[in-house]
Order: structure tokens, then sequence, then C-alpha cells
């Protein structure tokens, strides 16, 4: 049974955000493995140049890049999408937590939790708006 916005306790809001974080470190750990698993197949019989120093593919260094990576299920662009959802646990606890303050209509908690949201938010995108 579903219980109203407001009808949430304390303790069902730690519950829920308990199993938020572990959903999506357990859904991020099982990307980058069969992204590790896909690379390896793929590359796992080849040495590498340590002579030359290669960074990450262009493609790879956007969301949509990786996103689409991932979805012709190449192994880095899976791996990256795996570190993308890592990063995005945090993010959604932060959301999760104002909404549920929200609902709790603990208007004090909800305005310190969106500054923290905008903060994490401004320090992701390197600090440009």
């Amino acid at each position: 049974m579903r219980l109203p916005c407001r009808a949430w306790t304390d303790e069902q809001v730690e519950t829920s955000v308990g199993a938020l974080l572990r959903g999506g470190v357990l859904l991020a750990a099982a990307v980058v493995l069969i992204g590790a698993g896909v690379y390896l197949r793929k590359y796992g019989g080849t040495t590498p140049d340590y002579r030359m120093f290669r960074g990450e593919p262009e493609d790879l260094r956007s969301i949509s890049g990786i996103v689409s990576a991932a979805l012709a299920l190449r192994g880095r662009g899976l791996i990256q999408l795996g570190l993308l959802l890592l990063i995005a646990t945090p993010v959604a606890r932060v959301v999760f937590s104002a909404v549920a303050f929200a609902c709790q209509r603990d208007y004090t908690y909800v305005t310190i939790t969106l500054i923290v949201l905008a903060l994490l938010l401004y320090s992701l995108t390197g600090g440009h708006p």
C-alpha cells in the first residue's frame, strides 16, 4: 500500500534513500562489469603501447556520445555509462530528499537541500552555468 506524501515518516524516507543508494551503486557496478567483459573480450589479447598517451576518444567525452556507445554495446561506452550512473546516484539522492522534505512540509530542509543540489550541479558542470 502506498502512503500519501504527507504520511511519510523519517524512517521510511531513510529506508527509501538507502534503497536508492544501494540500487544505484549496484546498477552502476553491473554496467561497468558488463562493459569490462565486452572490452576484454575484444581487446584482452592486445598488448598496450605505453610509450604514447591516448586519452578518451572524442565520442566518449559527452553524455550523448557515451549513451550512443553504450547502446551500440561498445565496452568503453558501457564502462563510461556505469561511471555516469555512479555519479548520478548521489544526485538522485539529493533530489529524492528534496521531494521527501517537500512532502513532509519541512520547507527549511527543502531550501537547504535545493542549495546543496544547486552547488552539486554547479560543480558537476565544471563551474560553468
